[in-house]
């Protein structure tokens, strides 16, 4: 079975699944690399004519030869730009594709890794590994080809013009090879850990950028400057050691560089002194050997590029390759317009790694019924509404919709029939409209407009600068957690699904508003099945049956007056609560 960290192995994936759709790029940009290396390879030849003409005083070097550098300079550098562009647009291109992949992934990716995974670690993957990605997919072009067909040109030229000399080059260069191979193995290795830092290094900025008025409140600014510059401090000691990695060839190559160019001197002058070598050739032999030490010091420092950029392509290629645990199985059938029937049966689960959040959980809850899940905070309210569309498994037990396993349901028509608010309000940086119109992408704006008269929004929304168009900022943060969370009600409205999910939908609402949109709710409940968590007690008071849940197990259900007479733990929420509001 072959290493995913193989090279081989990562190289030949990125042209199975990547490379080979460029061919047509690929080869012009081949076909251009050619031409560069065939006229570099002419400087020596044309070198070698101009000393031996002016040896014997040939005119010609006066017109011919600077007509022909014309002409070679002009054809390199035509082919040069074309070679560019066209590498350039098949490595953009490349990176591009393995972003919309990487992205797509993600957004089917399942909850459970989308939580567990660090947001500056997944946004280093599109900045970071890209950026090294595409230094590498660009680098390896134009070394392999460019490079390495200017290498053979310039030692072809070498050996027309003296094959002894070009000899001592040609077994002298290969002795970089070992050492470099092995400083790019290591490089790999510190070019993972530098990725891994730098994305660690991200999830602190974000953190620090978002959670800045918390930062502020409590004083914690000197704390999270000390945790930044240690990251700052270890991201600069690990890219110092790639650096150093990456310099440790120069030598090697220099050193060997200016080996070969003593002995071409010694050997070569000896010849022309001893009269069995022009002048010309020697002069021309030279230049090409010097000539050969570009292409061969970007061959020698190509394969620390490569295997940073590897790391990177390792680190991609784990991501694409994270199979989701939620998936349709091959006889899921689609759910067509719920009736609303929800069952529980004999439901446990817990998250990885984690002690069991769910305990023996049965819920049964008829079409158009409303229900409500109360309890302290880790009692398992929220998880039993992250099961009901799917976005986790249950371990044991079995959720079912109309009779239906939602295991057994396409994940798409399950979530069709739901409409979800949480108390963690997501909005994007668009306009009102456009967030609200996530319910419903044909919602035309009277549409819109009605939902959010119905959330308790549209008086607030008309009062803004910019009416429905108003920019909300990231996270909505232009408007305040109760707008936010109206906001949220009227998409969920826009929706219009049979089966209601509330987690705590009103926490963020004045008195005013809360009465307006428990209305609206209760107008929008009519003839669905609705669920609520809620830590008020008012709110679910007319809710058709509630369940009391204590450490991942139901301990008590009926309607509120019921459960006021028993005495049990509802009954001291109540008793907490409801003397509090009296006493204000």
């Amino acid at each position: 079975m072959i290493e995913k960290e193989n090279t081989k192995y990562l190289i030949g994936r990125l042209w199975r699944d990547w490379l080979r759709s460029q061919i047509i790029r690929i080869s012009g940009a081949v076909f251009f690399m050619v031409v560069v290396a065939a006229t570099s390879a002419l400087y020596p030849k044309v070198i070698e004519l101009a000393v031996d003409m002016l040896a014997d005083s040939d005119k010609r070097v006066l017109t011919l030869l600077p007509a022909a550098i014309i002409i070679i300079t002009f054809i390199r550098g035509i082919a040069s730009y074309s070679q560019s562009v066209l590498n350039q647009s098949m490595s953009l291109r490349v990176i591009a594709e393995l972003q919309k992949s990487m992205f797509s992934k993600l957004m089917y990716a399942d909850m459970e890794m989308m939580q567990d995974t660090k947001t500056g670690n997944l946004i280093s993957r599109f900045t970071n590994d890209v950026n090294l990605m595409r230094d590498a997919l660009s680098r390896t072009l134009t070394v392999l080809g460019r490079e390495s067909l200017t290498a053979i040109a310039l030692i072809g030229m070498m050996f027309h013009l003296d094959w002894i000399l070009a000899l001592i080059v040609v077994i002298t260069f290969p002795l970089a090879g070992r050492p470099i191979l092995r400083l790019g193995r290591r490089l790999r290795r510190a070019s993972t850990n530098v990725q891994t830092s730098l994305g660690s290094l991200t999830a602190t900025l974000a953190q620090s950028f978002n959670g800045i008025r918390l930062i502020k409140a409590y004083g914690m600014e000197k704390q999270q400057n000390q945790q930044s510059e240690w990251l700052f401090d270890e991201v600069y000691r690990l890219i110092m050691k790639t650096v150093k990695g990456r310099a440790r060839a120069q030598p090697i190559l220099e050193t060997l560089g200016g080996f070969c160019v003593a002995l071409v001197l010694a050997y070569g002058g000896l010849r022309v002194i001893s009269g069995s070598g022009t002048l010309g050739e020697f002069v021309g032999f030279l230049s090409a050997a010097i000539m050969l030490l570009q292409p061969i010091r970007s061959i020698g420092n190509f394969n620390a590029n490569l295997q940073e950029g590897l790391a990177a392509v390792k680190r991609t290629f784990d991501l694409l390759d994270t199979e989701p645990k939620i998936t349709d199985n091959h006889k899921a059938i689609i759910l067509n317009k719920a009736k609303g029937n929800i069952e529980l049966i004999d439901v446990s689960f817990s998250y990885e790694n984690s002690r069991p959040v769910l305990d023996g959980i049965s819920i049964n809850i008829n079409e158009g019924q409303t229900i409500a899940l109360v309890g302290p905070s880790g009692a398992g309210k929220s998880t039993i509404l992250n099961l009901i569309p799917r976005f986790y498994d249950t371990d044991s037990g079995s959720v079912k919709i109309d009779g239906h396993d939602v295991k057994n349901l396409t994940t798409a028509s399950l979530r069709d029939q739901i409409s979800l608010v949480s108390q963690d309000i997501t909005l994007f940086n668009l306009s009102i409209e456009d967030n609200i119109r996530f319910g419903d992408s044909s919602a035309d704006l009277e549409k819109i407009q009605n939902v959010a008269k119905n959330a308790a929004a549209h008086d607030f929304i008309i009062n803004l600068p910019n009416g429905y168009d108003t920019i909300v900022g990231e996270q909505g943060t232009n408007l305040s957690g109760g707008e936010r969370q109206r906001i949220a009600i009227a998409r969920a409205m826009l929706k219009n699904a049979p089966i209601l999910l509330f987690d705590e939908a009103t926490s963020s609402l004045d008195a005013e508003s809360e009465f307006l949109v428990h209305n609206a709710i209760k107008r929008l409940s009519e003839g669905r099945t609705t669920i609520v968590i809620a830590h008020r007690l008012s709110t679910v008071m007319a809710a058709d049956k509630i369940y009391v849940m204590n450490e991942g197990k139901i301990v008590e259900h009926g309607k509120h007056n019921e459960l006021i007479t028993k005495d049990g733990l509802y009954s001291r929420f109540a008793q907490i609560q409801f003397q509090y509001i009296k006493k204000i």
